[in-house]
């Protein structure tokens, strides 16, 4: 029982990039910023008054900052910038994927609409199949709400 409560003390908690909290016997990712760690093994709940002290003390006392620390800090810092670029770069990405696809699609709509309206505007009689799977043929009323339907198509997926 002993072990059972030691090992649920050695637990890491953080706050990961997308906003949801992570529990872990593992420590966080490198690329997690200390103000979103939570609680560590050993330690108490880290308080946020705590960690805004920590946060200024470097800034109060750069002077001090003037060991192998610092150089440490800025390859933190270049990897964190590179990780962000790659996630920008990776999200215009998928935004330009998406658009692609969006593309792709409005030109299918496109031109099954045009031929659907080569098909109305010949005058062949049109047949459509109803709920029941019976084929029912357009009167007027139906052909002009069709060829209604079909504009609207085409105008909204035609450029």
């Amino acid at each position: 029982m002993w072990l059972i409560a030691a090992t649920a003390q050695a637990q890491w908690q953080w706050i990961d990039k997308s906003g949801r909290k992570v529990y872990s016997d593992q420590p966080p990712p490198s690329d997690i910023p200390v103000k979103n760690i939570l609680k560590q093994p050993g330690k108490a709940t880290v308080a946020p008054a705590a960690v805004n002290a920590a946060a200024s003390a470097p800034a109060t006392a750069p002077a001090a900052a003037t060991g192998p620390a610092a150089p440490q800090l800025g390859d933190n810092d270049k990897d964190l910038q590179a990780k962000t670029r790659q996630a920008e770069a990776e999200a215009k990405a998928k935004v330009k994927a998406e658009a692609e696809r969006l593309a792709k699609v409005r030109a299918t709509n496109c031109e099954k609409a045009r031929a659907n309206q080569a098909l109305m505007n010949s005058g062949v009689r049109v047949s459509i199949t109803n709920a029941k799977g019976e084929r029912e043929i357009l009167d007027d009323a139906a052909r002009a709400a069709e060829q209604k339907k079909i504009q609207t198509v085409i105008a909204t997926n035609c450029d």
